[in-house]
């Protein structure tokens, strides 16, 4: 990786839109949005191709998406801020936005509700296998060349991003299969946008279970490997103002990815409207500015390459009713932003923290005891274990 800055940025759904802003796209909210996020000294600007949006048919890319992801791109380098661009979105909130064409099959995390054409599916979610379904590989492998050739050698793109959580999706078959899409899908983007950066958007959960693909597979195929964490999320984890959680993932998947450099993509606090009373999901303003302020500050001394923010803003009441927020209604308000585009105190502890240097990792701590192998072996148990450890060295 080049560059010796500590990258700082954050996830982007426009709050009038969310997740559907491909389909609304409006060139100007973006405008503003990115200008915003720039003059709060962020650099780096997460957005998500919403995989219906622009793979309405397996054999068929819309061409109207891709237009708006270039202005996007476009909108990015007006403002100065670079993108990591996520593919196969895919998982996002709480839900899956799968194409009608997709499902079908005898996959899916039942956790999930399934999402196409903004209606919700009724029973199991019956994906096809992202990674064995040889017609989805195809898809897959066509979306990435359409979308790589469209942006190829744009100045504004920083990353490619080969998707978001999407174990929460579907889980390879077997290591080979995962091997090979992983091979296909980077060795396309390579072939129509060379000497670019490109990522995975792994999850804490890639950590606790074997979802196959890991820190390592991701190291093997991608330039720098991507972790998400959230101390609300883990129930081994005592309060969601734990700020140890985020630099232990991101130290233990340097380590799982054999010293790989590594972006902590996703971090943050929902909060609750100012006077309201906090849930476990949920923190005041202020404290969110807290752990937001603390958390850089521990992850830029784990070494970790940057820092992405969840998310750019609270999304417009207008939305609540609608999928994701309709259930989980602490997405509604995970935002930097207010949805009236009035900044919480969280952003004022990113921008004092804009254009700090990387660290290096530091030299093996003595919390890890044992071999990556062993880790994997055991891997829940383990976690809570060395991360009782990690946190015992800090005290």
């Amino acid at each position: 990786m080049t560059g010796d800055r500590f990258r700082l940025g954050v996830n982007y759904w426009p709050s009038e839109t969310a997740m559907g802003w491909l389909g609304a796209y409006d060139g100007g909210i973006v405008r503003r949005d990115f200008a915003r996020v720039a003059a709060a000294g962020m650099d780096t600007v997460r957005i998500f191709v919403r995989w219906e949006d622009v793979q309405p048919h397996a054999a068929a890319l819309d061409r109207g998406a891709i237009t708006s992801i270039i202005d996007a791109a476009d909108a990015a380098t007006t403002a100065g801020v670079e993108l990591v661009v996520t593919l196969f979105t895919g998982h996002m909130s709480g839900a899956n936005w799968i194409p009608a064409w997709a499902t079908g099959g005898n996959d899916g995390d039942a956790r999930f509700r399934v999402v196409s054409g903004g209606v919700v599916r009724s029973g199991p979610p019956t994906l096809r296998n992202w990674y064995g379904d040889d017609d989805i590989v195809d898809a897959h492998v066509r979306l990435a060349g359409g979308v790589a050739s469209a942006l190829a050698g744009h100045p504004a793109v920083w990353a490619w991003d080969l998707g978001n959580e999407s174990s929460n999706c579907t889980v390879p078959p077997n290591r080979g299969a995962a091997a090979r899409w992983l091979e296909g899908v980077t060795a396309t983007i390579r072939a129509h946008d060379p000497g670019r950066a490109i990522t995975i958007g792994l999850h804490m959960e890639d950590l606790e279970e074997d979802r196959i693909i890991g820190p390592a597979e991701a190291a093997t195929w991608c330039d720098f490997v991507c972790m998400h964490g959230y101390p609300a999320y883990a129930d081994w984890v005592g309060s969601p103002m734990d700020l140890e959680l985020v630099p232990f993932l991101a130290e233990l998947t340097t380590w799982l990815a054999g010293g790989a450099p590594v972006l902590f993509e996703e971090l943050g606090q929902s909060t609750v409207p100012v006077g309201q009373v906090p849930s476990h999901l949920q923190v005041t303003e202020g404290d969110a500015a807290t752990y937001t302020g603390g958390t850089l500050d521990r992850l830029r001394a784990a070494g970790a390459i940057g820092a992405l923010l969840w998310c750019y803003a609270d999304y417009a009441a207008e939305l609540h009713g609608q999928p994701p927020f309709d259930v989980a209604t602490h997405e509604r308000t995970f935002g930097l932003w207010r949805a009236d585009g009035t900044p919480k105190p969280a952003v004022a502890e990113i921008t004092a923290r804009r254009g700090e240097p990387r660290l290096p990792v530091p030299a093996t701590d003595a919390w890890l005891d044992l071999t990556p192998d062993e880790f994997l072996a055991d891997r829940k148990a383990q976690l809570v274990r060395l991360y009782e450890r990690y946190r015992e060295g800090r005290r």
